[in-house]
């Protein structure tokens, strides 16, 4: 006995001396960076962004309530607001709404990179129309901030990629590489006829860049427990995105006399059973890196469980929500009060985590319901995006220009669970990144919400890390 409990107490010895090296040597990755004089924000560049909220570039779900009109003033803002850019770079109109510029580089052999943003924005919900503090549409200034739709989904990007482009042009930058700005219209509802033309357009003029960068993570404040700094994350990857419908038939009948199995009950069961067997929360490139990012800024206890995802991973990534989550968004069913319903559809939507499919995720569902009486189809399905790797000189640039922006700024890879424009672009580029140097805090109005709006702080931030990044990555 005594020998069992001395192996035993060399074991414990053993594991505690493994945590505390781990936790040790788990060192921080973030860089420093001297500080630089960087653009700063004017009143005609919070003018112009104002000038863009204003112009009610909308996309519709339903294509025949979609308006043309707004989307061809918006390029007409953009020559007016922007000579230099329209002059000296060569815009082009894309499949009719959308935008793309070309800033020759003086080197022909230099790798090529794309900025992306989207023109459109997200409707207005009706009833909340009176729930905004400043009207939707009206970029006006309220508590040292712009309001209105768009602002931070995605016309500060798009804004602050044109301001900071025009101040070069008058500083008389000339960039070694060709960029390309990207804007696509339809972002908001998939981006087939914007960014799937813009990129198209590129892959037939045998483009193929370096890097894009898109909008997508976001700094996060007080939302990393153990972190005071904000949290820089640049998203690697994103999830995909699938719809399916499930559809329950029957015959129907009176109410006075329902059948054991009517086709609402069958469909809240298949719900409720498909909600009980949740995905598996697994490890991924993305999640691995935010991890080692991550773990060396936090205090020690929590740094310690970062240090040894080996015994502690499932933890994490739980923590992380790094599965595929599901979501019931939609039920329709009945048509009178004494009628039984012939049929009951429901739409359920999934955000894939990288490494599963749409058809790997259909396979679970109906493994789940396991009710043959419940048909199972995609409506609409986007996979995951493969990750692009934190160790490259794009990200590392990314890094940089951060530490010079937002100094204090913890920086850090990680997984969007929102889908973007990068996905049309995967025959055009290397990697992948997907960063919006706009704050975002628990509980804050922000993109597709209510009082979306934008702080003066997070705009002159966005302003200030695309003029920098453009002249840093040249270096």
């Amino acid at each position: 006995m005594k020998k069992i409990f001395a192996v035993l107490g060399i074991l414990l010895v053993l594991f505690i001396v493994v945590l505390l090296f781990n936790t040790f040597t788990f060192n921080s990755k973030q860089v420093s960076s001297t500080s630089v004089e960087t653009f700063k924000m004017s009143d005609s560049a919070i003018e112009h962004i104002q000038q863009a909220i204003r112009i009610k570039t909308i996309s519709n779900e339903n294509k025949d309530e979609f308006e043309g009109g707004p989307f061809l003033d918006f390029h007409k803002f953009l020559a007016a607001t922007y000579p230099l850019a329209d002059s000296l770079l060569t815009p082009e109109v894309i499949n009719k709404y959308s935008l793309l510029y070309t800033w020759q580089g003086s080197d022909p052999k230099a790798a090529s990179m794309v900025l992306m943003a989207h023109i459109d924005v997200v409707p207005i919900d009706e009833p909340t129309k009176n729930d905004w503090k400043a009207a939707p549409f009206s970029g006006d200034i309220l508590e040292d901030a712009i309001w209105g739709r768009g602002s931070m989904d995605d016309k500060g990007n798009l804004i602050a990629i044109m301001e900071s482009v025009e101040q070069l042009l008058k500083e008389g930058f000339q960039p070694k590489r060709t960029i390309y700005l990207a804007f696509g219209h339809d972002e908001e509802v998939g981006g087939s006829q914007g960014a799937a033309h813009l990129a198209k357009a590129l892959k037939g003029r045998g483009v193929h860049a370096e890097f894009v960068l898109d909008e997508g993570g976001f700094v996060l404040n007080g939302m990393i427990p153990g972190i005071d700094d904000p949290v820089a994350l640049i998203a690697t990857a994103e999830k995909g995105f699938l719809t399916l419908e499930l559809t329950v038939t029957t015959n129907g009948g009176h109410s006075s006399m329902p059948t054991r199995e009517n086709a609402i009950g069958t469909l809240a069961t298949a719900i409720h059973e498909l909600e009980n067997q949740q995905f598996d929360y697994k490890p991924i490139q993305a999640s691995d890196e935010l991890i080692e990012f991550i773990g060396p800024e936090l205090p020690f206890m929590s740094k310690m469980v970062f240090a040894n995802k080996w015994i502690f991973g499932s933890l994490i990534l739980k923590g992380l929500n790094n599965h595929t989550t599901i979501a019931p968004t939609i039920i329709n069913a009945g048509v009178k009060d004494n009628v039984l319903p012939t049929k009951a559809v429901a739409k359920v939507n999934f955000r894939i985590l990288p490494g599963e499919t749409p058809e790997s995720v259909k396979e679970h569902v109906i493994k789940a319901i396991n009710n043959e009486r419940v048909k199972v189809e995609i409506v609409v399905a986007m996979h995951p995006s493969e990750a692009s790797s934190s160790d490259t000189k794009v990200f590392k640039t990314m890094m940089k220009t951060i530490a010079q922006v937002m100094p204090g700024a913890v920086v850090a890879p990680g997984l969007t669970p929102g889908g973007t424009d990068t996905k049309h672009y995967t025959e055009v580029a290397d990697y992948f990144y997907r960063f919006s140097p706009m704050s975002f805090s628990p509980g804050q109005d922000g993109p597709h919400s209510v009082n979306e709006h934008l702080r003066f702080e997070d705009y002159r931030n966005t302003l200030a890390f695309y003029y920098q990044f453009i002249k840093n990555i040249e270096k």
